[in-house]
């Protein structure tokens, strides 16, 4: 049988129990994380951040799932429940949801590490035989089963997931590996400020995606030495990663478009910036991320909303959408909107123009509003006349945070604040 057969696939992805970290707080965003953790923000039209690796899962046709939460989880465990929800156990498929409950110990999750260690009677209890772990919070598309075949076909203890990343992008923000010809790893630096290059490629360096398989047993040793160091921070990058590579086989696997050999999308959308630039490029007449492809789908809640609504063709007041995006139950009344995108519920009132602006599920715009390079939080009202992203000088003025690229983000709590100070002045 050949070794890449997809027969030999599927029963490595049977053997194997997915563990996805999703209780990042992402204080990079701001306050667009204030009420959810990262994994639960928004992303795409339709969808949250955890949609895409657990969507990789059942795609490479791994359907046992354990989710570690923590921080502000209300919104992902309800969204989890609801879009996730409907696996039988009787079938040998489930995604679980796995809170911090001090099942070792009176502490929460205190690193990647910890949060795997507190799961360990959990994940003993389905009997794998490799044990995957994964970031909650990147945005890209993936077929784990070639990962789980080549961490097999090299005898890897431990094999990490990583991407090329240019060398600035990289400083402070991502473990870097240093490998071999074979891509064994020879050194791992947690956020270094001045990563190596990759030997041949001056620039660009190779960094963790966060994605790790282990074999089960191996995982379980090496938690369990490191949950016994005082000094140990219980993260992988920091303590894990750097101890086990001294005497045990631990590999990269570079994440590679197989047909192009280029590297294929991933996103961090660790800041507002790449949060917004993000869902921009999803407007784009041919994106890189393919959220039409019916052979790799993008599983999430499909609420049951009415159609995207475009009315009025007056002069001056005509609904309409120019290379944008529009979720169901969106309407656009009697206004513009160019290289958008506009999640379910959002209802844009007349006489406004919005231009490359992502507005989050249920916000309204009221009448004569301009709004520019903004992010608009869930549920915001919007108040008649304002212009947002046309001065940042007065954006700033009027409680909203500009970030150093000129987003602007707009919430809840910024436009009660701006009120309350119309009504004072």
């Amino acid at each position: 049988m050949p070794f890449t057969s997809h027969r030999y696939i599927s029963n490595l992805t049977r053997d194997t129990y997915a563990l996805i970290l999703a209780g990042g707080k992402g204080s990079r965003l701001h306050e667009l994380t204030d009420w959810r953790a990262k994994p639960a923000t928004f992303f795409g039209g339709k969808f949250r951040i955890i949609d895409f690796p657990l969507s990789n899962c059942i795609n490479s046709g791994i359907r046992r799932v354990g989710i570690a939460t923590q921080y502000k989880s209300h919104s992902l465990i309800r969204h989890i429940n609801r879009a996730w929800g409907h696996f039988k156990k009787e079938l040998g498929e489930s995604v679980e949801i796995l809170p911090a409950s001090q099942r070792y110990g009176e502490g929460w999750y205190a690193g990647t590490a910890d949060a795997v260690f507190q799961n360990i009677d959990i994940i003993r209890h389905e009997l794998p035989k490799y044990v995957m772990i994964l970031s909650g919070d990147h945005v890209y598309r993936m077929d784990y089963g070639n990962l789980l075949a080549k961490h097999v076909e090299t005898g890897a203890d431990m094999t990490v997931c990583c991407i090329e990343v240019p060398c600035e992008e990289a400083a402070g923000a991502f473990g870097v590996m240093t490998v071999d010809e074979n891509n064994q790893v020879q050194r791992f630096d947690e956020k270094p400020e001045n990563p190596s290059d990759i030997p041949g490629k001056p620039g660009l360096t190779l960094a963790s995606m966060g994605n790790y398989v282990f074999n089960t047993e191996f995982l379980f040793e090496q938690l369990q030495r490191d949950n016994e160091k005082e000094s140990s921070s219980k993260d992988f990058g920091h303590d894990i990663i750097p101890d086990i590579i001294k005497s045990h086989k631990v590999f990269a696997f570079p994440f590679i478009d197989p047909d192009t050999g280029g590297q294929p999308y991933w996103r961090d959308v660790g800041t507002l910036d790449s949060f917004w630039e993000a869902n921009m490029e999803l407007v784009e007449p041919e994106p890189q991320l393919n959220m039409y492809d019916a052979d790799w789908p993008i599983w999430t809640y499909q609420e049951q909303t009415a159609p995207a609504k475009f009315v009025f063709d007056e002069e001056n007041r005509r609904g309409l959408a120019i290379n944008s995006t529009i979720a169901g139950g969106a309407i656009v009344s009697g206004s513009t909107v160019k290289q958008s995108l506009l999640f379910s519920h959002v209802r844009v009132n007349s006489f406004c123009y919005i231009e490359q602006s992502v507005v989050l599920p249920g916000a309204t715009i009221g009448r004569n509003c301009t709004i520019k390079k903004a992010i608009i939080d869930r549920s915001v009202n919007v108040p008649e006349g304002i212009h947002i992203g046309v001065d940042h000088e007065q954006d700033k003025a009027n409680g909203f945070r500009v970030t150093d690229k000129g987003v602007v983000l707009v919430t809840r709590e910024m436009v009660s604040a701006y009120l309350k100070k119309q009504q004072e002045t």
